[in-house]
């Protein structure tokens, strides 16, 4: 099976990289870098070659160029050579969209499979950030259709899709996406029982074809992004 970095070099040794073509969830509570870790699986992919959509429903795209650039990832160089190209779903900039994936307001009262016909055909990769407070409206079975849906378009497009669910994504629906998705990573926050000090942990929920570790990964948000601190044990 062909694997894609996960922009983050000490999981691709733990894990191999990412299934290419297969959807990838990554769930957590605010403060826990779900969009940085999207920004640089992104910004990695994107230095590879692949051209990557990032559609994000909350920040729009200055304040994600930004935060690249407070990590030393210049996302408007790749922009300009046409491997990233960010779509803003925030507010009432839902309106004024004018790209190339025609996505309308429709998108963000929770038709987020609106736009699966209207991705360039080259798109390698495509980043939601984040199915949030825009499918609170969806019952259960609309999101479970929806999600569905995009998780077998996706495949049969062959587009890696990388998918930020964030706390107030009720835990049904949550359950629904673990259930789908090819793969999933849960960020969250602990206190470290042996030290007694707060710490980000990432836990490696499933990943099908691909041999996890059992163990919890701690993390550090630097000033180069996401990097995991915790040593691994080679017999898990």
């Amino acid at each position: 099976m062909e694997r894609i970095k996960t922009g983050i070099s000490e999981l691709d040794d733990i894990i191999g990289g990412f299934p290419a073509g297969k959807t990838i969830i990554i769930t957590g509570d605010p403060g826990n870098g779900k969009t940085i870790f999207g920004l640089q699986f992104a910004y990695t992919n994107c230095l590879e070659g692949k051209k990557t959509v990032y559609v994000s429903t909350e920040e729009d795209a200055p304040e994600l160029r930004q935060q690249g650039k407070s990590f030393g990832w210049n996302l408007e160089a790749i922009e300009k050579k046409g491997l990233l190209n960010f779509v803003e779903l925030a507010g009432y900039r839902a309106m004024e969209i004018k790209t190339a994936l025609s996505i309308s307001l429709e998108a963000v009262k929770g038709d987020f499979t609106q736009f699966l016909d209207n991705l360039p055909v080259d798109t390698n990769i495509l980043i939601i950030d984040s199915l949030g407070s825009h499918v609170s409206n969806l019952t259960s079975s609309e999101f479970r259709d929806r999600f569905n849906l995009l998780v077998y378009n996706m495949s049969q497009k062959g587009i890696t899709t990388f998918i930020l669910l964030g706390g107030v994504v009720s835990r049904e629906f949550v359950e629904f996406a673990l259930f789908s998705a090819y793969g999933a990573i849960q960020l969250m926050k602990r206190e470290n029982p042996y030290t007694g000090r707060r710490e980000r942990v990432m836990d490696i929920v499933k990943m099908r074809n691909t041999k996890t570790p059992v163990q919890l990964l701690s993390y550090e948000i630097s000033s180069k992004g996401i990097i995991i601190t915790s040593p691994i044990d080679s017999s898990d």
